[in-house]
């Protein structure tokens, strides 16, 4: 109890609050559009198969040295990491959204005048929502890891991961060790819960499994 009263702590655990805000919502802005075009255009799609395949699977976590080069110890880089993961479940969660669209909701469009971008937008987004709410909370919590990470393994610029690592180190206090990651995990429950209480009460008319199917 006496952390939530430490000033320094505090900080961190804000950094970390902060940043995980900005990756969501940048994750969020790059993932759904790129899915959209992705989902909706085959030709497209299957022209950018073998890069998304070669990326999708590189931890972020291996990246660490190559984003300190380029991008130097501070925010943005952890920002970059995290985004970098968190990226994957919308994009495909939205992809496969697509892929589940009725025909006839995009051929009634059509036949209304709608173009190919209203059409996405006022359509297949709508449609979509349910499977890209359950990749957004994939994509919250991988954040939340991956920032926790690269603070822990990299160190300097702030936040949950930099108070473990200064805490196990010297004086090797354990039990403030514990608390750091105990804040952690309250905080991954807090954004899980959150997100999903967001997803019955925005998208109530379709429940969607975390595996991305209908329930």
């Amino acid at each position: 109890m006496k952390l939530l009263g430490d000033e320094a702590f505090l900080r961190d655990v804000l950094a970390t609050v902060l940043a995980l805000l900005i990756a969501v919502a940048l994750s969020i802005g790059i993932a759904v559009p790129l899915g959209l075009v992705l989902g909706s255009a085959p030709s497209v799609r299957h022209a950018t198969r073998a890069v998304v395949e070669f990326l999708r699977p590189i931890p972020s976590v291996a990246l660490i040295p190559l984003a300190i080069v380029l991008l130097g110890i501070g925010p943005e880089t952890k920002i970059s990491l995290a985004v970098y993961a968190a990226i994957w479940p919308i994009l495909f969660n939205t992809i496969y959204a697509l892929d589940e669209l009725d025909p006839l909701l995009v051929e009634t469009a059509r036949v209304f005048g709608s173009g190919r971008v209203r059409v996405l937008f006022s359509v297949a987004l709508p449609s979509a929502l349910p499977f890209v709410f359950t990749g957004i909370r994939l994509a919250a919590t991988t954040c939340l890891v991956v920032l926790v990470s690269v603070e822990l393994l990299a160190g300097g610029s702030g936040g949950l991961g930099q108070f473990i690592m200064e805490a196990r180190s010297g004086a090797g206090r354990m039990d403030l060790v514990l608390a750091g990651t105990a804040v952690a995990g309250i905080l991954g429950y807090l954004l899980n819960e959150g997100l999903e209480r967001a997803q019955r009460r925005w998208v109530a008319w379709s429940a969607v499994t975390p595996g991305g199917g209908r329930s």
